[in-house]
């Protein structure tokens, strides 16, 4: 088994930036990140890639976030089996569900949730590919 498609382990992490240049050349240089820009209809945002592998992406920070005074903030994703009964779980302990289980076409279904302190991650569960 693949450990990022493992249940509870991190998969996948994002930058959200003012700055996504400056922050591909200082990751690039810090760990030998390469990057590929892919061109969507939301802005371009760049995989980043540890020994040839995505590990990740660094993306734009939308004008109404960076609006909102969020500074640049790195977000990570946890593989879960069910993204639903994770999101449930995680209210059940005290925790809050900030984004709803959502489905992500072609990659599977998230959910963003907070513990019980304010911290908050996405949970993932991703789509199985066709046999």
């Amino acid at each position: 088994m693949k450990t990022r498609t493992a249940h509870g382990a991190f998969s996948w992490t994002e930058l959200m930036t003012n700055d996504p240049a400056s922050a591909l050349g200082f990751y690039g240089a810090l760990f030998g990140w390469t990057s590929e820009t892919l061109p969507t209809q939301q802005g371009a945002f760049h995989v980043i890639k540890s020994a040839g592998q995505p590990i990740g992406r660094i993306l734009q920070m939308p004008p109404q976030t960076a609006a909102a005074g969020r500074p640049s903030a790195w977000g990570c994703h946890v593989t879960v089996e069910s993204v639903d009964a994770c999101a449930e779980k995680a209210v059940a302990l005290g925790g809050q569900v900030l984004h709803p289980p959502t489905d992500i076409a072609g990659v599977g279904r998230f959910a963003v949730i907070a513990d019980p302190q304010g911290a908050w991650v996405s949970l993932m569960s991703y789509a199985l590919p066709a046999s």
